[in-house]
């Protein structure tokens, strides 16, 4: 909870991927990628409840199937509308405010959340995000907002793309929303880096750094894959072929927020 608002992550995971299938539920230092979410998710100061937001997909009954095993909370939607799928989770939990997860991100880093979810109150965002501007890494990328704000959207998006991509109304409307960006500086400006599961080259790169510190460390931070990363071009290098399916946040030109 933030500045007494109930705050809810929420975990968009489906096992039909077009690119790597099944990638939720693929191994990394032992576990499942989505229990490794879940589990780095879980340090936040901030967030009060974690809920996967699957599909009615029959696909998806291995995700559920984990969500039961490890009592971890879940509910089931729309394949294509994950704008409202994400709404109806929301509303389950009894949400305020939502930090909008997703399982191509077990990296994570509870620390950029909950300076996020710090942000968004202080500064009394409707929306604020890491992935816009002077970015940092795809895989660190997370995006925060008021329930009220998301569920405003539902009655106002037509585009079928609005329907797929949750937050994207709001973040290409800068007129309507107030929108915080969080650039990143230093060594954590890098976003030539892939750290997102989408391919198995990327798999193999994140695989390789889970191995890496999971067993010593398992609440690595962003900052210590980086440093990690530094000076390895033939780790960072496995999926530098990789090219991004449009849209998301980065391909937001900076002048327009």
């Amino acid at each position: 909870m933030i500045n007494g608002k109930k705050v809810v992550a929420t975990i968009e995971a489906r096992m039909s991927a077009t690119r790597l299938p099944g990638k939720v539920l693929l191994p990394l230092a032992g576990a499942p990628v989505l229990t490794r979410i879940i589990e780095r998710l879980n340090r936040s100061k901030y967030i009060d409840e974690i809920c996967v937001a699957t599909t009615v997909n029959p696909a998806d009954d291995a995700i559920i199937k984990l969500c039961e095993e490890k009592k971890y909370e879940y509910f089931r939607g729309s394949e294509d509308d994950v704008l409202a799928r994400v709404l109806r989770t929301a509303e389950m939990c009894r949400a305020e405010i939502i930090v909008e997860g997703m399982a191509d991100s077990p990296l994570v880093d509870w620390r950029q959340v909950d300076y996020l979810l710090n942000m968004l109150v202080d500064g009394k965002y409707d929306y604020v995000s890491n992935e816009i501007g002077e970015t940092f890494s795809l895989g660190f990328d997370m995006r925060v907002f008021p329930y009220s704000v998301l569920k405003e959207t539902e009655s106002l998006v037509t585009d079928p793309e609005h329907h797929e991509h949750v937050a994207l109304y709001i973040y290409t409307h800068p007129e309507k929303y107030k929108i915080g960006i969080w650039n990143a500086a230093g060594k954590m400006r890098w976003p030539e880096l892939r750290l997102t599961l989408d391919t198995p080259k990327d798999y193999e790169l994140i695989r390789r750094v889970y191995d890496n510190f999971y067993p010593h460390n398992p609440d690595f931070s962003a900052e210590d894959v980086v440093d990690y990363l530094k000076g390895k071009p033939e780790l960072y290098n496995l999926n530098a072929d990789i090219k991004q399916k449009k849209p998301y946040a980065g391909n937001i030109e900076k002048n327009k927020i």
